[in-house]
């Protein structure tokens, strides 16, 4: 009897910032550039929203 579950859904690919790359394939280096590249677009995408929603408040009070 085993307790490791081989029936669950495979991880995610994650990254760790400066984890070793030379274990990874040219294709897992590439899937991680893409996490990367998704994971800075959210990113951006959050500071306009806050950007934007600060502004307005701001000139909210203002006036």
């Amino acid at each position: 009897m085993s307790f490791i579950d081989d029936d669950g859904p495979p991880k995610k690919t994650a990254h760790e910032i400066g984890a070793d790359l030379s274990i990874l394939s040219v294709d897992e280096l590439k899937a991680r550039v893409d996490l990367l590249k998704a994971e800075i677009a959210r990113l951006e995408a959050e500071a306009t929203r806050k950007a934007t929603g600060r502004q307005a408040a701001e000139s909210f009070f203002r006036s």
